[in-house]
């Protein structure tokens, strides 16, 4: 049961908290405007479709985006205006223990982190289909592929491989195919100079080929300047977006892991990280209220300001230190469920130390 002082706390904590999120969404939004006006001007974007489409699903993103950070600010800011009125001080004096304060930060804490589990997992995938495909018709439409030795799997026994695949002419450069028959043995082998989607035909046009076909120890060699061939593969396959991740729901994520898995391409790390972050950033805002709380309820000279240039420097820390070991699973092979959960296991760390030093 809430007793009056969790419901102060709590009300204190969200007031601020949504206040503060509703604040820099707006500023966000001026800025965003400002910035595309020209482009809404130049590519008509309905007025209705800005409104809608874009900004409508605009506001979750961002607002869940900046949760933690704010979240964090929040419990600086109307802790320690709490503390500078003597107001902490009252409250221990009176009996009530600092582990028995902790209770309706958590209590506020945890609703917030349910709520941007569920959006992060659900709600905003979903909006993000609108908001991104109004963004990539009206805004910018970059397909980027900038992977190098591209290897992939057809189905059970064909594996393809080329050097890189060029999105804008659907062109795949120094092409090879590779079929096993069931005991593992090649059957047959294909290389190219270059392969392209054609797409009067809807099939793939491969230049300047070489094909062995192996039959035990009898082999049959094939040389040509031009093939027509039907592959289980498309130019789609290629031209998946860097934010194509944000699109999918927990469940849609997972089989798509399981698809590029079963490719055996490199995007698995970047699904996974995507995976793993929206689980583990609704955990940092109960990590990160734990940290404010103890850095915030002490009395202190400075006042409001020093906590908050303390907060301030601990949140950025906290996103540097996950920017960083995302990096690390990106490129240096750091698994992406360490990855993303490191930075909540060392700031809890530093949460239960402060909490340990608070005044009592």
């Amino acid at each position: 049961m809430l007793t009056k002082l969790d419901r102060y706390i709590i009300k204190k904590f969200l007031g601020t908290f949504f206040f503060s999120i509703a604040l820099i969404i707006s500023i966000s939004i001026v800025f965003d405007f400002s910035e595309n006006i020209d482009e809404f001007i130049e590519k008509n974007a309905p007025t209705k479709a800005i409104i809608l489409d874009y900004y409508l699903n605009f506001i979750p993103y961002f607002a869940n985006l900046f949760s933690p950070l704010f979240v964090f600010i929040s419990v600086i800011f109307f802790t320690s205006k709490m503390a500078s009125n003597t107001e902490i001080v009252a409250i221990l004096a009176s009996g009530v223990s600092f582990k028995r304060i902790l209770r309706p930060y958590l209590i506020g804490a945890i609703f917030l982190a349910i709520a941007s589990l569920y959006l992060n997992n659900f709600l905003i995938p979903k909006s993000n289909k609108n908001r991104l495909s109004f963004q990539y018709k009206y805004i910018k439409d970059p397909f980027k592929n900038k992977d190098k030795n591209i290897h992939f799997q057809l189905d059970s026994n064909s594996f393809a491989y080329m050097s890189q695949f060029v999105a804008q002419t659907n062109v795949g450069t120094k092409f090879s195919l590779e079929k096993f028959d069931s005991k593992g043995n090649l059957e047959y082998k294909l290389m190219s100079d270059w392969i392209q989607w054609d797409t009067s035909k809807n099939l793939w046009t491969i230049q300047n080929y070489y094909a062995r076909f192996i039959n035990g120890l009898n082999e049959h060699i094939e040389r040509g300047y031009k093939k027509d061939t039907v592959l289980k593969m498309l130019p789609a396959d290629f031209k998946r977006r860097n934010s194509a991740a944000e699109m999918y729901d927990y469940f849609e994520l997972n089989d798509e892991i399981n698809l590029e898995k079963f490719k055996g391409s490199k995007k698995v790390v970047n699904y996974e990280i995507e995976k793993h972050k929206r689980l583990a950033f609704p955990f940092a805002t109960i990590i990160l209220t734990f940290i404010g709380v103890a850095i915030a309820s002490r009395k202190v000279r400075g006042g409001i300001g020093l906590h908050l240039g303390i907060g301030l420097l601990i949140s950025f820390s906290f996103i540097l230190f996950m920017k960083f070991t995302q990096t690390f699973a990106t490129n240096g092979g750091l698994h992406p469920i360490l990855a993303m959960w490191l930075p909540n296991f060392f700031f809890g760390a530093l949460a239960l130390y402060l909490i340990k030093k608070a005044p009592k």
